[in-house]
Parts: structure tokens; sequence; C-alpha cells
């Protein structure tokens, strides 16, 4: 099974449009992760409407309206808001999320997960810390770079990063 894994959307539902469109033509993407900075509810809202498999959340620090935040979540089944952290277990393969790249280092270092991943410093990288993966799937945004986001698959361990068309 594949997990999509997605950050700092920061308002682009442009951006977050096509990388929905490219999700929904991978094959097996079971769940979606995001590691925060949705920035206003409408791109939860899209991002809810987008993909209808289970949706897991984190609060990244951009997310300043967190009360409307969630009751946007609440209007969807699939969407599970978090918090600030999530554990989360798909295929025997332990997870945990946060925003902040610093926790999320700390976590890969306690050795407790198969996966961490983290947004924030909008910088697409997978590293291997210890016996963990520490994945940033990058920026859906675009701003500083190209839109990216990850694919992980629990049966192989392995952590992609792809670019969107933009």
């Amino acid at each position: 099974m594949h997990i999509a894994v997605l950050a700092d959307i920061h308002d682009n539902i442009w951006a977050l449009e096509r990388v929905l469109a490219e999700i929904a033509r991978q094959p097996d993407v079971a769940a979606l992760i995001f590691c925060g900075d949705f920035c206003a509810p409408f791109t939860l809202q899209q991002l809810a409407e987008g993909f209808s498999g289970p949706v897991h959340v984190v609060f990244g620090n951009n997310d300043g309206d967190q009360l409307l935040l969630s009751r946007v979540a609440g209007r969807f089944e699939q969407v599970t808001l978090h918090g600030f952290y999530a554990e989360l277990e798909y295929g025997g393969r332990r997870l945990a999320v946060v925003h902040d790249p610093q926790i999320a280092r700390r976590l890969a270092q306690s050795g407790q997960f198969d996966l961490v991943c983290h947004g924030h410093d909008h910088t697409a990288r997978v590293e291997r810390v210890g016996e963990t993966l520490l994945a940033n799937p990058g920026e859906v945004m675009g701003r500083f770079g190209r839109s990216s986001y990850g694919l992980y698959d629990t049966e192989s361990g392995e952590f992609t990063l792809r670019n969107t068309g933009a």
C-alpha cells in the first residue's frame, strides 16, 4: 500500500489541485498524510473533497484559525485532525507526523518509528536516521522550488519524492 505525504500548501489551491490529480493516478494510495501549513480552512476542505481515503492532518505554524480548521475537518468523515502530533500505523509500519523538523529529527533518533514525516522548511528530502526514514515531502505551494509530495510504500519501506508538473 502507498501513503501520499504532503506539506506546506499555503493556500496554493491550484498547486494542490495538480497534486491531488497526480495522486489519483498513482496505484494503491490508501491514505494521505498532511504535515501542516494549510493556512486557510478552505484549503483543508479542498484536500478533503479531493481525496476519499483516510486523511491524517497535523497543524503547522501557519494554521492560525485552528477552530475553523477543526470544524471543517469535522464535516468530513475520512479526515482526522490530530493536533500538533500524530502517531499512525499502516501496513505494520509505525509512523510519526509533525510539522517541525527539529522535533521530527528527535523522533527519528528515538528509533521508535519506521517513518517520521515533517514539513516547515519547504525542502524535499529523505534521509535515514538509524533504522528510521526521516522525510520532508517538500512544499505543495511551489514558492521556493518545484511543487512536490511524497509516496511511502509500506511494503518496501521506501519513500519516493515526486515533483508535480508545475
